[in-house]
């Protein structure tokens, strides 16, 4: 395999790669980066799997990166789970053989272990020259594990493999043999030159053509504003990335309230510039348009096609989406006349002005959302369901925020920070702990407006802390601030509700040392209450 070396780049323009790898193959990375410090800024990051999917998504909601480069199983798993390219390092047939031949000095009884797929010709290679070559696949640390241990208990005395697989293999006590060579790592850095480069002109050109990336019909979210660590949302994340490689249309279900348009956005971001990831994106709501508006501001009109209707025509939004994505939103409220409209478009791939005759072909992906239950209305004759099945060809739900509790105090730590910058103000420094104080006042309500409801939220205490910096965020304030939280609380059967809000007077006291002022404002009552609640419960215990 040729290397060759990537012309200087200016030093502001450079592109910015990280390298992911929690083994041997950090000190590899390490090296090669020593090469490429002129054409490109590089980071390793020294962690794994869902620990290092966490960590980068986190940093892109601030920071810059053109591409990841990791290896084996950790790139595997990294890759469809991050919105930036991943570059995965891969072994050469050459780098194998050198491998293998470090490995026969050691003993003629080799163990071969790669990630998921065996390598075919080696299996021709181990017949043709008499090599005891013994191959094995794995997907998880624990399934590597248990194959090195049976190669060892069948007399393999040296493994050959990745950095997680040499590490194991050592630690069993067998000769690791690590498969990657210099030669391999320096193209995958090259590899992840060429896609920086590649989105940097792509970038250019765009706004040499007058469409800034920046502009109102650009997704301006992706990925990362997919909020949480729950794993109901990162299997979110994961359809997201599965549903962007694909044309076919998608039918997002969800509460209102729970992000369905940065679904949408996450998918057309996602998507490979063959489905117009860098082209443009349109949303339109459904249900906030008077059926005349609706099918002038969809499909377009001619001069004079109705009264008031632009001179010279107008251009509808499906040519304005031309081949990039059409987001619309609540569906389900789409009028009949139009549904069937709309179908046509769909099958014919070309649109008709409202007072026109000639058809505009059009090349648009369609993602729609939808609050109800469209099933049921086409089973009550007020939806089509010829319409309906061609708009859920892929189909995915967004859960609701009561759904995912874990990510609760995630969002509003997330949320009050940024409601908080925005006012100019900074966030406490135990700020963390404070809505860990606050967490069972926050798990007992039900959030009917969802992620939306608790940015509110989170925006109007924002607005209350930044006017009183040395107020701390305690379960008293949090009520004052926010009243309807206690009223749920009043109402709520508290067997439903998680172990740390059924938590007793007695145990919230001892945890907190006997300070009665602390216990209060963690329960959000008064001391009053408290010294009742207390009574109340030493009466039970008699």
């Amino acid at each position: 395999m040729r290397h060759s070396t990537p012309l200087p780049i200016d030093s502001s323009d450079k592109p910015v790669i990280w390298t992911v790898s929690v083994s041997r193959l950090a000190e590899l990375f390490r090296d090669i980066t020593l090469e490429y410090d002129n054409f490109a800024t590089i980071e390793p990051i020294n962690l794994g799997f869902d620990d290092a999917a966490r960590h980068i998504r986190e940093r892109l909601a601030s920071e810059r990166c053109d591409a990841v480069i990791s290896a084996g199983s950790n790139a595997a798993y990294l890759k469809g789970r991050l919105s930036v390219p991943v570059v995965i390092a891969k072994a050469s047939g050459f780098d194998v053989m050198q491998a293998l031949a470090r490995a026969r000095r050691v003993t003629d009884r080799i163990g071969v272990v790669s990630y998921q797929t065996p390598m075919a010709e080696l299996a021709e290679f181990s017949a043709t020259f008499g090599h005891d070559i013994v191959q094995r696949t794995y997907v998880t640390e624990e399934d590597a594990r248990a194959q090195i241990n049976e190669l060892k208990a069948n007399g393999v005395k040296a493994i050959v493999g990745a950095g997680l697989i040499t590490d194991l293999a050592e630690e069993a006590g067998l000769t690791g043999v690590f498969v990657y060579s210099a030669a391999s790592i320096r193209q995958a850095f090259d590899d992840a030159l060429e896609i920086a480069r590649l989105s940097s002109w792509e970038t250019s050109r765009a706004r040499a053509r007058g469409g800034n990336p920046g502009d109102t019909l650009r997704a301006k979210h992706g990925l990362n504003d997919l909020k949480g660590e729950s794993s109901a949302m990162e299997q979110l994340r994961q359809t997201v990335v599965l549903y962007a490689k694909s044309p076919a249309t998608v039918l997002i279900q969800a509460e209102t309230g729970c992000g369905k348009e940065l679904v949408a956005q996450a998918i057309h971001r996602e998507s490979p510039r063959t489905l117009g990831a860098n082209r443009p994106f349109v949303a339109v709501n459904c249900g906030a348009i008077a059926e005349s508006l609706l099918e002038s501001e969809l499909f377009g009109h001619e001069e004079g096609a109705f009264t008031g209707a632009r001179r010279g025509g107008h251009a509808g939004l499906f040519e304005a989406a031309n081949r990039g994505t059409l987001f619309l939103d609540e569906i389900g409220e789409m009028p009949l006349t139009l549904q069937t409209r709309l179908l046509r478009v769909l099958e014919e791939r070309e649109v008709v002005r409202v007072g026109g005759t000639r058809p505009v072909p059009v090349n648009v992906r369609i993602i729609s959302a939808t609050h109800c239950d469209l099933e049921q209305r086409v089973r009550e004759g007020r939806f089509r369901a010829d319409l309906f099945y061609r708009l859920a060809v892929l189909r995915l739900s967004v859960p609701p925020l009561r759904q995912r509790t874990d990510d609760i105090t995630l969002l509003a730590e997330w949320s009050l920070k940024n409601a908080l910058a925005a006012l100019g103000a900074r966030p406490h420094p135990n700020l963390h702990a404070e809505l860990q104080a606050c967490a069972p006042l926050l798990l007992r309500h039900d959030w009917p407006g969802n992620v939306r409801e608790l940015r509110n939220l989170c925006e109007r205490l924002a607005l209350f802390l930044a006017a009183e910096p040395l107020q701390a965020l305690t379960p008293a304030f949090v009520l004052g601030v926010a009243p309807e939280l206690g009223a749920v609380l009043a109402h709520s059967d508290t067997a439903a509700l998680p172990p740390s809000a059924r938590e007793t007077a007695t145990a919230v006291l001892a945890r907190f040392g006997g300070r009665r002022d602390a216990a209060a404002d963690y329960l959000g009552i008064s001391r009053t209450t408290l010294w009742r609640r207390l009574r109340e419960e030493a009466g039970h215990k008699r």
